[in-house]
């Protein structure tokens, strides 16, 4: 049997992937094969997706066209270890920190793809980056935006980039949680309850990312618009910038980065 895609590695970022696959009819189920070492988990991917789950890296890499490693970063010298075959197949690559030049020594013959998603993939609303082998046709690149776009919006960059991909997408999500939850706390501590808080802030955020995103503006001129003069938005807005909150934010983004250039450098 054959298959259009194949996962090594069925953990929560591959099980989003294969959840939007289908959800967006990229691939028919059948057209899904994923590898897991442990039965249990075989069991589980291959009930809630309706797909077949193999025990090996191998198996997936026989049958697959497009092959998508999704395991930790640990574990990748022993799933290579298998003497997997991807001769002229598009190899993705969402494990953290792996570089083109090192899945190069792993597999020169493959046409190899790196990607930085985050965990809303899970949701359908990932922010990824990715890369480029020379090798990617502009028909495997196609390929790849359909399969990402499955999941969120995913922008191809320069392998330089990658490390701030880290920052602004891929470790970003954790920064914005923080604060939903200190808009909650305002919230809360003005007498709303906890759940009320927490959604409405959650939903104001979403809703002012798709602003963003959808009317193409820029985030300066949205903000003008919610502020009126002498208004309370307005004063909200200079106790924010009195706080620190776009030095934090900036600095958040931009350690995460640089953490990740230590890890790209360590691998």
């Amino acid at each position: 049997m054959s298959a259009g895609i194949g996962f090594i590695g069925a953990g929560k970022m591959a099980e989003a992937l294969i959840g939007g696959l289908i959800a967006k009819n990229v691939f028919d189920r059948d057209g899904i094969i994923a590898c897991a070492p442990h039965e249990s988990t075989r069991k589980r991917v291959s009930r809630t997706y309706e797909i077949r789950v193999l025990g090996t890296a191998k198996e997936v890499c026989s049958e697959a066209d497009i092959v998508v490693l999704a395991v930790k970063p640990k574990q990748v010298p022993e799933v290579f270890a298998e003497g997997l075959d991807l001769g002229g197949k598009v190899l993705i690559s969402i494990v953290a920190g792996l570089t083109l030049e090192k899945l190069r020594a792993y597999v020169p013959d493959a046409k190899n793809i790196r990607v930085m998603p985050n965990h809303c993939c899970m949701v359908l609303e990932g922010a990824m980056g990715y890369c480029c082998d020379p090798s990617v046709t502009d028909a495997d690149k196609a390929a790849v935006a359909d399969i990402l776009g499955s999941v969120g919006l995913a922008v191809e960059v320069g392998e330089e980039y990658m490390d701030a991909i880290t920052g602004i997408a891929g470790s970003s999500p954790a920064f914005l949680y923080l604060v939903i939850d200190a808009m909650a706390d305002a919230g809360v501590l003005n007498g709303l309850s906890r759940a009320d808080s927490t959604r409405l802030a959650a939903q104001s955020m979403l809703g002012a990312a798709k602003m963003v995103l959808e009317t193409g503006r820029h985030p300066d001129v949205l903000r003008d618009e919610v502020c009126s003069p002498g208004g309370t938005t307005i004063v909200g807005v200079r106790a924010a910038e009195d706080m620190g909150l776009r030095a934090a934010m900036i600095a958040a983004v931009d350690s995460t980065i640089e953490k990740s250039r230590e890890m790209s450098r360590g691998q």
